[in-house]
């Protein structure tokens, strides 16, 4: 099915979104984005992008973009928390094939390099476009809240957590609390912390650190078990001191690192199922919209990215809407689940308590030792998953553009 010259709506203008714009507006199509913010802007803080999504930034020719401007991810180390003692090295460079790196990504940078590429491609993205409701059928319709309405060919719900478009889709849905809440800040990387995520596993909490940028800002998330809830939202902003007072013990430089925050975003982790519609009529979900996952396995971002490649894809290599849409969601749903369950199970492994934790420390320990390859590869499902085939997007007006897509950053 030929994109060329369809009217594309995209609810939110976060990575998926900005990503899907720029890739349907390669394929000639025309493409508006509502965001509701006065400015392209992404709370939070870093990222990290594996291989599986630079693979996709690849193929949208943003990769030597994102590695000029991101660290890349040598190492994940595991450590005790009181004297941040090495438990296990997962070497990634031992991991990495040609191309397969990973990165730390500053959210913003990533979204400002998505915007740029979709606003040059001739992408309109419209601000302060707050979405009220929205409607499904052959010609969706997008109810905002000064009362204007909007639509298209095709409406494109990339609009996260609480999403309008799934709700038009699924209904509305309660999560689950999953009794764990996370801060996160950046501060100055005052310690020279080399390019390696590094995580302190403690009772009931962890903490990770790593570099954003040119290394000269450092990545905070610092996660923990409790039974008081907070709300599911990046801008509840902290006391500093709370902060601290829930790691209070953390040593081998953790502590220091928590010394430095000055400011802290604190939400609560919940869990919310896969969404079971992902379309109807000419209205699709991707993204958090589609499959919301726990930070565990860092795969928030890289799903919305593969997200939007398959999407365009199966759009263009479908007979109608209709069909491409439904084998998005059946190239899509299985491998999401499957992520956002592995994510949902990892979070234990950094909370163990004693006596259980001595034990399973030295269970690491001794993996690393005897079969390092092993430890690193243990999720190549995840991170060796190329959506794209290693092939890049043909412009519109390629000879190629018609059909399958044949050639990638």
């Amino acid at each position: 099915m030929r994109l060329t010259d369809r009217k594309i709506t995209i609810i939110g203008a976060g990575i998926g979104g900005l990503a899907a714009a720029l890739a349907f507006s390669r394929q000639g199509a025309k493409v508006t984005v509502l965001e509701q913010a006065e400015a392209i802007s992404e709370v939070g803080a870093g990222i990290q992008i594996s291989p599986n999504g630079v693979a996709v930034l690849r193929a949208l020719g943003l990769a030597d973009d994102l590695a000029w401007g991101a660290p890349r991810a040598r190492a994940v180390v595991l450590r005790s928390h009181r004297q941040g003692r090495k438990v296990l090295r997962l070497d990634l460079d031992q991991y990495a094939g040609p191309g397969q790196n990973f990165y730390f990504v500053h959210r913003a940078d990533l979204i400002n390099l998505l915007a740029d590429a979709a606003r040059q491609q001739g992408v309109k993205v419209r601000l302060l476009q707050k979405v009220d409701r929205v409607t499904s059928g052959v010609r969706p319709v997008v109810h905002l809240a000064n009362g204007a309405q909007c639509g298209g060919d095709l409406v494109i719900g990339a609009d996260g957590l609480h999403s309008k478009a799934r709700a038009a889709l699924n209904g509305i849905t309660t999560p689950r609390f999953t009794g764990q809440v996370a801060w996160r800040a950046t501060v100055a990387n005052l310690q020279n912390h080399p390019a390696e995520a590094q995580v302190f596993m403690g009772p009931g909490r962890h903490l990770v650190t790593y570099p954003l940028r040119d290394s000269s800002l450092m990545n905070i998330v610092a996660v923990q078990e409790r039974k008081e809830w907070a709300d599911e939202s990046w801008h509840l902003k902290d006391d500093p001191d709370n902060l601290r007072a829930a790691f209070r013990g953390f040593g081998g430089g953790a502590g220091a690192v928590l010394e430095q925050v000055e400011e802290a975003a604190l939400w609560g982790l919940f869990r919310h199922p896969v969404a079971e519609v992902w379309h109807q009529g000419s209205l699709a979900i991707m993204g958090d919209a589609a499959h919301p996952t726990l930070p565990f396995m860092a795969q928030g971002a890289n799903m919305a990215l593969e997200d939007a490649w398959v999407l365009v894809d199966a759009l263009r290599k479908g007979s109608s809407t209709e069909d491409g849409l439904a084998a998005y969601q059946a190239r899509r749903r299985d491998r999401v689940a499957k992520v956002v369950d592995a994510a949902t199970g990892n979070a234990w492994k950094y909370h163990l308590r004693q006596p259980l934790a001595w034990p399973a420390h030295q269970i690491l320990r001794l993996g690393g030792r005897l079969a390092p390859q092993r430890m690193v590869q243990q999720f190549d499902w995840i991170y060796g998953h190329d959506v794209t085939g290693g092939t890049a997007a043909p412009a519109e007006n390629d000879p190629g553009a018609g059909g399958p897509i044949t050639t990638l950053a």
